[in-house]
């Protein structure tokens, strides 16, 4: 019986000195597959293979090295969300490019001021003739006259947007769209063989929309990438690249191609409003600085 009892408690002693090393061999295993996996990851195409952990993002201080600024520079970094909707026209979408106070602001200050739109005419054409391609209702107002600053605001972050400076833009044009009413489609740039000689040139447009649309209002692209440039075009059918207005949201695209001549595929208009109303904002920028 004392045999069995010092064989009992030897293997009990055994046992109780075996458990840490145990314990110690499994955490080294651990370890060695941890750094192994780290040093030598499995390759992405295996389908079974884990995707290593993606790395924390950090902080704008460490991940951007800033260049010393010029006297006209930022000392800090701004960014704009944007998204390419074509490369035939150049279009650009920006969204929540202005806050829904700022878009309604600039409504309430141009309500009072609004006129039938007009036309630039070219060579033969009369007000009479032109009648019922654009049937929207605007006002020219700048970001100096607007004396809640919004405007100010606004034209400022367009210009780093298209990175052309504010003193290439027209004054806001900003147009309201009832229901019905519409834009056929034509260029901003003006053509000298059809308008004359230009002292400078329309080559870029900034629109901002200041209003939701229920149904209806897209600005429209029809020769977009080319097409429906066969001649049988009507300019007043609403086809191709269509923008949906949403308040904030702004789109820019360039009349002008790199070498300064008229961009053919960046005719555009305004589809008829069928349900709500339209407001926008257009900033026309140039190619040359513009008088004060």
């Amino acid at each position: 019986m004392k045999a069995k009892a010092v064989k009992r408690n030897w293997s009990l002693r055994t046992n109780k000195l075996a458990f840490p090393y145990v314990f110690l061999i499994c955490i080294f295993f651990f370890l060695a597959g941890f750094f192994y996996s780290t040093l030598f990851p499995h390759s992405q195409d295996d389908e079974h293979a884990l995707r290593p952990r993606p790395r924390l993002l950090e902080s704008s201080k460490t991940e951007y090295n800033l260049m010393p600024a010029g006297e006209s520079g930022d000392d800090s970094i701004t960014s704009i969300p944007f998204q390419v909707l074509s490369w035939r026209p150049r279009a650009i979408y920006f969204p929540n490019f202005a806050t829904a106070q700022q878009c309604k602001s600039v409504v309430d200050v141009a309500k009072d001021g609004l006129k039938p739109s007009t036309l630039a005419l070219r060579k033969g054409e009369t007000e009479e003739n032109t009648k019922g391609i654009r049937t929207s209702s605007g006002v020219f107002v700048s970001a100096s006259e607007d004396k809640t600053g919004n405007l100010d605001v606004i034209e400022e972050k367009i210009a780093r947007a298209t990175m052309i400076p504010r003193t290439h833009g027209e004054a806001f044009n900003i147009l309201r769209y009832e229901v019905g009413q519409r834009y056929n489609s034509h260029y901003d740039a003006f053509n000298p063989a059809e308008y004359g000689p230009q002292k400078s040139q329309r080559m870029a447009s900034f629109l901002l929309y200041l209003t939701d649309v229920q149904e209806g209002g897209e600005t429209m692209f029809p020769f977009e990438n080319g097409m429906n440039m066969d001649g049988s075009y009507g300019y007043e059918d609403c086809v191709g690249l269509r923008v949906r207005p949403r308040m904030g949201d702004g789109l820019l695209f360039y009349s002008l191609l790199p070498n300064g001549t008229i961009d053919p595929t960046s005719l555009h208009g305004s589809c008829p409003v069928i349900k709500g109303e339209k407001w926008v904002a257009t900033k026309w920028i140039r190619d040359r600085e513009q008088d004060d």
